[in-house]
């Protein structure tokens, strides 16, 4: 069972239904027992960084997820948004991040025709070839990209994925049983498809 986090922010639906059209079960919950009891979690996340960090404090949720996450290494995803909550902080606000991936968030920054936000398909590149929540992911490979901020590793190791926009950035990173992907899988058809089916394959 794969538990998409529900705190009133994120495309919870469509990321929903693209589980159901893998036959992969989900739910879409805010219930601590419901999280606890899941094979696999999904953290969305829409909008602005500090919204989505107060709503997710407000939930109350946040001891259930490192429980899960950080105690017992059950398999979380992080999109959008909810991926650049993995990270310590974020430009576009002053909220902390949940801190489980060494990575920050930057503000794309300005150059001549560079349209901010990036909006719309774009390629990315495998960085960690092999890894498990790849499998099966295409050569030509692209993804659907709403945002004005991105991942910034601390280090190396952390990028799983990697695109280009004005500038190369992380487009999925990783650490250990946590992945989390700027793009939005639930909207990227049959890349987005593959990637959500291997994820629930992936035994971290």
């Amino acid at each position: 069972m794969v538990a998409i986090v529900d705190y009133d922010i994120g495309n919870v639906a469509a990321v929903a239904n693209m589980f159901n059209r893998l036959g992969v079960p989900s739910i879409i919950t805010s219930n601590y027992e419901q999280i606890e009891k899941a094979d696999r979690i999904i953290l969305p996340g829409n909008g602005a960084f500090d919204a989505c960090m107060k709503n997710l404090k407000s939930s109350g949720l946040i001891p259930v997820l490192e429980k899960c996450a950080l105690e017992r290494g059950i398999p979380l995803l992080g999109i959008c948004v909810g991926a650049q909550m993995l990270g310590h902080s974020s430009e576009e606000g002053v909220e902390p991040g949940l801190g489980w991936i060494d990575m920050d968030v930057k503000r794309f920054p300005t150059m001549p025709d560079l349209r901010i936000p990036q909006m719309g398909w774009n390629n990315v590149v495998p960085v960690k070839q092999g890894h498990p929540v790849l499998d099966g992911l295409s050569d030509d490979a692209r993804f659907y990209f709403v945002h004005s901020y991105y991942m910034d590793p601390r280090g190396s190791g952390i990028t799983l994925l990697q695109s280009h926009y004005g500038i190369d950035f992380s487009a999925a990173v990783v650490h250990g049983n946590i992945v989390g992907v700027q793009f939005h899988p639930e909207k990227s058809h049959r890349f987005g498809k593959q990637l959500l089916s291997a994820f629930a394959r992936w035994k971290a």
